[in-house]
């Protein structure tokens, strides 16, 4: 059925190979009428006539509804045609159907990571390593997910164990080690291994791509441009080399060049979410705000039509619920805390909205000798999956941290805490000397209060900064934080009404919580005042090296990464009155956080 061979290594198609033989399950005659079926649609797949090929399987799949082999040709038929969302649920069925599938596992894995669902992508991936422990494929399917999930140790594990088990080197898995180890900082050590993988194979797309995105982000911009050369040469009008030929050209400051090399593309083909919002950005710098929103507009709305998610909105209200129904001042009352652990660094929690100033104050802080950046750790987020689990509790998050009551779970917390340590020691980031790390996972304000019980001592510093400017930001990027709330414009103002006014709730209803909120505005009109009164709130004396946080030379792994290199500035200040037109549907939702945070439509 499909032309391509089988992952599993075997060199058979992998119509023949991975899928289920329905022979050993039925009877001869319930075979029968499904062979000339599956013949026609071999034959009408080599030849290429796809809607002849689509009725011979679904017509086969009318007769044996659990066929995983017509399962598999029918998604890839379907993702031939651009119907993300149909493939995927095809791939959804397979595994429910049969779990140990390797095929579907694998492809599923590979779907949900490449639009941005992580956590579920992470359970597949997990689930193809108990399928097949000794596959090259599968550990290099955790290694991706890993990767992204900065989880970049684990993720560097598993990679080496493609490398272990293949017992020679791979130009991609070199490739993919060096863009782990970029993620780390570790960027010499990155770019020998680049080096490495175009020595093996020097027309690897992805080797030449991830060495120049390596350099741009090590501000290398001459090198950089260097190897987009080379990947040019490799794929002419690809738009991911022009997407990386506009950014380098960009952060040189060369925009309306770096627009001009997108815009010839578009006149070929379609651009891309990404290539669409980075355009939207360049014609933001260079004022030509109309376009620039219509960009990011359409950006939205082909990242939708490629099989993006949608908010879900119900996900987000009923958590929302949960969580305030038991995170109230009596209910806490009640409730022991995690003691504080003396024999190791403690978390500082900088949270807050993405696109609010998060990245901005990780590297400020982080340059403190005694402060080291943990970036976007998602341990408290596991910890919420954890807490029925660990409690052998009936109930879900956060209704499960009833069993705190019991006398046989009254260490609960300390449980939690010491896993989410653990998890901190295991990603390398604790350095010697520091005292403290930053965990800076955006919306990890949503768990306030579980924060507080499992670190009841921690610093929690939550970042403000205009509504409007907030949302405009989020929208104008690709984002998946908040149940993928960032698909359209009101739906991101939603959530964020939704976030602030849990988190009001959760101040009103914790009278000990150890939170300081600071205004993005505030930091950029008095940078020093404002990081003075930030050490003093954590218990560290000032460093003057805090207010060169460009000279930071860590990695930061956000859509901020970029502009955290230049030195403070103000361009980012309320611009949203560029877009007053564009953004009035969101105001009447924003309208009352905007006064209750002291801003004005004005400002």
């Amino acid at each position: 059925m499909d032309p391509t061979p089988c992952p599993c290594g075997s060199g058979l198609r992998r119509l023949r190979c991975c899928a289920l033989d329905l022979a050993s399950l039925s009877p001869p005659e319930a075979t029968a009428p499904l062979k000339p079926l599956l013949e026609q649609a071999e034959a009408a797949l080599i030849e290429k006539d796809i809607p002849r090929a689509e009725a011979a399987l679904r017509a086969l799949l009318e007769l044996a509804p659990g066929r995983e082999e017509a399962l598999f040709a029918l998604h890839r038929l379907l993702r031939q045609q651009g119907k993300i969302g149909a493939a995927e649920a095809l791939l959804r069925r397979m595994v429910a159907i049969n779990p140990n599938n390797f095929a579907a596992t694998n492809e599923l894995t590979l779907m949900l990571l490449a639009r941005g669902a992580l956590a579920e992508a992470e359970t597949h991936a997990r689930n193809a390593i108990r399928i097949a422990p000794r596959s090259a494929q599968a550990h290099n399917l955790m290694g991706l997910v890993m990767t992204e999930a900065n989880r970049a140790l684990i993720g560097e594990y598993h990679y080496r164990e493609v490398l272990r088990l293949l017992d020679r080197d791979d130009a991609v898995t070199l490739a993919n080690l060096a863009w782990n180890l970029k993620t780390q900082g570790r960027i010499e050590e990155a770019r020998g291994l680049y080096a490495k993988s175009l020595q093996i194979n020097p027309n690897v797309l992805q080797s030449v791509l991830g060495w120049a995105r390596t350099e741009e982000a090590d501000r290398k911009f001459p090198r950089a441009l260097e190897l987009v050369e080379q990947a040019e040469a490799l794929a002419p009008d690809n738009p991911a080399v022009a997407l990386t030929r506009a950014t380098v050209l960009a952060r040189q400051g060369e925009t309306e060049t770096a627009l001009a090399r997108l815009s010839r593309l578009s006149e070929g083909s379609a651009l891309g979410p990404a290539e669409l919002s980075e355009q939207g950005r360049l014609l933001d710098r260079l004022g030509r705000y109309p376009e620039a929103f219509a960009a990011y507009e359409a950006g939205k709305s082909r990242a939708l039509e490629l099989g993006a998610r949608r908010y879900l909105e119900d996900t987000a209200r009923d958590m929302v619920s949960r969580l305030r129904g038991f995170f109230t001042e009596r209910r806490l009352a009640t409730l022991p805390r995690a003691s504080t652990r003396a024999d190791t660094p403690q978390p500082i929690f900088i949270v807050g909205f993405p696109r609010s100033g998060t990245t901005l104050i990780e590297q400020t802080l982080s340059v403190h000798k005694r402060i080291a950046a943990g970036d976007e750790l998602p341990f408290i987020n596991d910890a919420t999956h954890l807490v029925q689990r660990l409690f052998a509790s009936p109930l879900t998050y956060p209704d499960a941290l009833c069993e705190l009551w019991m006398g046989d779970q009254r260490e609960g917390l300390d449980l939690l805490r010491d896993h989410y340590l653990a998890r901190v020691r295991q990603a390398g980031i604790l350095r010697e000397g520091a005292a403290w790390f930053t965990d800076k996972m955006p919306l990890n304000e949503t768990h306030i209060g579980l924060i507080h019980l499992m670190f009841p001592q921690a610093p929690i510093i939550h970042l403000l900064r205009h509504p409007l400017d907030v949302v405009l930001s989020v929208y104008s990027n690709h984002l998946t934080h908040g149940l993928f709330c960032a698909a359209e414009l009101q739906t991101t103002a939603q959530h964020y009404a939704l976030i602030a006014d849990l988190i009001v709730h959760y101040r009103e209803n914790i009278p000990a919580l150890h939170y300081r909120a600071i205004r993005y505005e505030d930091v950029v009109d008095h940078q020093e005042r404002e990081i003075r009164n930030l050490l003093a709130f954590i218990g560290e004396d000032f460093d003057p090296a805090c207010l060169q946080f460009e000279k930071n030379q860590r990695y930061a792994r956000t859509a901020s990464y970029a502009q955290v290199t230049e030195k403070l500035y103000d361009r980012s200040r309320y611009r949203y009155r560029h877009y007053r037109e564009q953004l009035k549907p969101v105001m009447p939702i924003l309208a009352p956080i905007i006064e209750r945070l002291g801003y004005t439509i004005d400002d």
